[in-house]
């Protein structure tokens, strides 16, 4: 949609769940863009539909998604389906996904370059609990006897290549 036919339908699609949340609404978008179809579903997926123009080859397709929509339920491309499907894996498989909340905090502010003591300041933590969450870091990233690279410097690694393999959003 114009004006800078990006996500204002999909910005639209959500002011008319705050207004009108018994209103259905099927987008037909140029852009296999994850993120639109996540924002669209953002306050639940109950009458709404992402189906991306290139893939609607004929009108009972297009009639199917409606009337889902209208039924209540919810159409999604499986071209928009199958990348969040693998970075969902992904992010399952990763070594991080053992990590805890507060380690996840740790290791944010580890790949910002920050030094124990910046962290404990940031996440109001005392150095000591700092160096316990590293240590279990380490630990849970199989890096605590790794003495050939930096530990904080392979942590970072595995924590960028996990956040870059997510879907834009």
């Amino acid at each position: 949609m114009p004006p800078t036919s990006t996500d204002e339908g999909i910005r639209v699609a959500g002011l008319l769940r705050e207004s009108h949340p018994g209103i259905g609404v099927v987008v037909l978008s140029n852009y296999a863009e994850p993120a639109y179809a996540l924002a669209l579903l953002e306050s639940g997926s109950e009458g709404r539909a992402y189906l991306l123009k290139e893939r609607v080859h004929d009108r009972a397709q297009l009639v199917a998604a409606i009337e889902a929509v209208a039924a209540g339920g919810s159409v999604l491309d499986s071209k928009i389906v199958e990348p969040l499907v693998a970075a969902k894996l992904r992010v399952e498989r990763s070594p991080l996904a053992a990590l805890t909340a507060r380690e996840r905090e740790v290791l944010a502010e580890i790949a910002k370059g920050k030094s124990n003591a910046a962290i404990a300041d940031t996440l109001v933590l005392t150095k000591r609990a700092v160096e316990k969450h590293i240590n279990s870091i380490f630990l849970k990233l199989s890096l605590s006897y790794s003495e050939d690279v930096s530990k904080r410097v392979k942590a970072t690694l595995l924590f960028l290549a996990e956040a870059d393999g997510l879907p834009s959003g």
